[in-house]
């Protein structure tokens, strides 16, 4: 349970209260997406709809993510493109995106 400076109870992370977290839970959901298989779009549309995280943040934190990661994405892009035929029969079924503890905890 988080708590805010106004006394409110957050069951995840506040973007306001504690930017860090979220930016950090954001982060590890973008991971659970690109595990999927999936591109920045379908990551933004799957985070908006099952996480309610909105489109501008997931974003900002995948174009952050690129920044740090460029050989992994170049990398990325190359493979997801030569199985798009193969994948996708898993990218249609239903992310589930649970929300755990220890993925806020830093």
């Amino acid at each position: 349970m988080f708590f805010c400076h106004n006394n409110c109870r957050h069951v995840v992370p506040c973007l306001h209260c504690h930017p860090h977290s979220y930016i950090r839970m954001v982060q590890h959901l973008i991971e659970r997406c690109l595990l999927l298989h999936m591109n920045q779009q379908q990551c933004v549309k799957a985070l908006a709809q099952y996480a309610s995280i909105r489109p501008c943040i997931t974003i900002t934190v995948w174009r952050e993510l690129e920044k740090e990661n460029r050989d992994f994405f170049r990398a990325y892009v190359h493979a997801a493109s030569s199985y798009r035929p193969f994948m996708g029969r898993y990218i249609q079924r239903k992310p589930s995106f649970r929300r755990r503890k220890h993925y806020w905890k830093h």
